[in-house]
C-alpha cells in the first residue's frame, strides 16, 4: 500500500487548499462549512492508494460533490431562516493585495446570486467561470455529459451576469466613497449621507433571529439613511467603525465595546456627476457568522 501520509501527498493537497476552500465557500456561502469540507476532502485524499494523474482535478471533484451533498441540508435550514440570509463575510484590511477578478466572483452580491441557482448550476458556474475547468473535466466530475454541462453553464452564466452589479468604479473611488459615508454616519450628517446614497438604494441586514435586525429589506435613500443614523445614535460612544474589505469589496466593520457587532459591504452605481453612489448595503449581524473574525479563516 502506498504511504498516503508521505510529504508529496501533503504537498499536493496544500498546493490546492485555496482552491478547495474557494469551491466549498462559493457553493455553500459558509466559512465554517467550507472549512469542514476542506477537512473532509483531506480525509478522502489521505485514503487514496496509488498515484493520481491530476491531483487538482481529483480534489476539485471531491469537494464539489461533498458540497452538493451538503446543500440538501443547507436548503432545509434556510427555509426556516429568520430575515434575509447573507453569506458569511471574508474580511481583510483595505490595503490587502486582491486578485480583482477572483474577488469579484466571491463578492456578497455574486454569492447571493449563486444562492438563486440550482445546486448543479452553481457547481458548473464555480468550476468553469471561477476556476477555469473545461466542460469535459466538469462533466467527468459531476457524472454528466459534456453537452449537458455546457448548457447548464451557459444558463448559469447568463443569470449571474444579468444580476451582478454593472458599475466598475476604480477601487480607490469606491474606497473613498465608503470612507466619506462612514464619516457622514459618525458625524450625523444626514444631507451628506443622502448625497452618497443612490435614490433607490436597498439595505439588507442578516441577524438570523439571533440579534435585533430589520427582517425585511429597507428601500430608498431617506429610509436607509435615517435607519443607519438611528443605529449610530443608539450605539453611541460604545461603537467604533473602520473601513475593511469584505469579500474583496469596500465595507465597514463595526465593533461594540470592542466586540465585532456587524460587517457591512456596499455595491455602487455611477451618480449623475460620475462619482460612485451606494446602491446596495448588505450587513451581517448574526454573531454565528462573525466568529471567524477573531479565530481566523481561509482565503478564497
Amino acid at each position: 500500500m502506498t504511504d498516503t501520509s508521505s510529504a508529496p501527498d501533503l504537498q499536493a493537497f496544500e498546493q490546492h487548499r485555496r482552491m478547495i476552500f474557494g469551491i466549498a465557500y462559493r457553493m455553500l456561502g459558509s466559512i465554517a462549512d467550507a472549512e469542514d469540507l476542506v477537512q473532509d476532502t483531506w480525509l478522502r485524499w489521505s485514503q487514496v492508494t496509488g498515484p493520481v494523474a491530476n491531483p487538482g482535478g481529483y480534489l476539485a471533484r471531491t469537494v464539489t460533490n461533498l458540497a452538493l451533498n451538503r446543500l440538501d441540508s443547507a436548503a432545509v435550514r434556510r427555509e426556516s431562516y429568520v430575515g434575509p440570509w447573507l453569506p458569511e463575510p471574508l474580511v481583510s484590511e483595505p490595503d490587502a493585495t486582491e486578485d480583482v477578478e477572483r474577488a469579484e466572483t466571491v463578492s456578497l452580491a455574486v454569492l447571493v446570486l449563486l444562492e438563486s441557482l440550482s445546486p448543479l448550476e452553481r457547481a458548473v458556474f464555480v468550476l468553469k467561470e471561477v476556476f477555469g475547468f473545461s466542460y469535459k473535466e466538469i462533466a467527468e466530475s459531476l457524472d454528466r455529459t459534456e453537452a449537458a454541462c455546457r448548457q447548464v453553464g451557459s444558463r448559469a452564466k447568463a443569470h449571474v451576469h444579468a444580476g451582478r452589479p454593472r458599475y466598475d468604479a476604480p477601487p480607490e473611488l469606491r474606497r473613498r466613497a465608503t470612507d466619506e459615508f462612514l464619516a457622514a454616519c459618525v458625524g450625523g450628517d444626514l444631507n451628506r449621507m443622502l448625497e452618497l446614497l443612490a435614490p433607490d438604494v436597498t439595505s439588507w441586514t442578516d441577524g438570523g433571529g439571533v440579534v435585533q435586525a430589520a427582517r425585511r429589506p429597507i428601500h430608498g435613500a431617506d429610509q436607509v439613511a435615517r435607519f443607519i443614523l438611528g443605529l449610530f445614535r443608539k450605539l453611541g460612544e460604545h461603537a467604533a467603525a473602520r473601513p475593511v474589505l469584505v469579500n474583496g469589496q469596500p465595507g465597514l466593520l463595526l465593533t461594540l465595546d470592542g466586540a465585532v457587532d456587524s460587517v457591512t459591504v456596499f455595491d455602487f452605481v455611477e451618480g449623475p456627476d460620475g462619482e460612485p453612489r451606494i446602491a446596495a448595503m448588505r450587513a451581517v449581524r448574526n454573531p454565528h457568522k462573525l466568529t471567524h473574525l477573531t479565530t481566523g479563516g481561509s482565503g478564497a
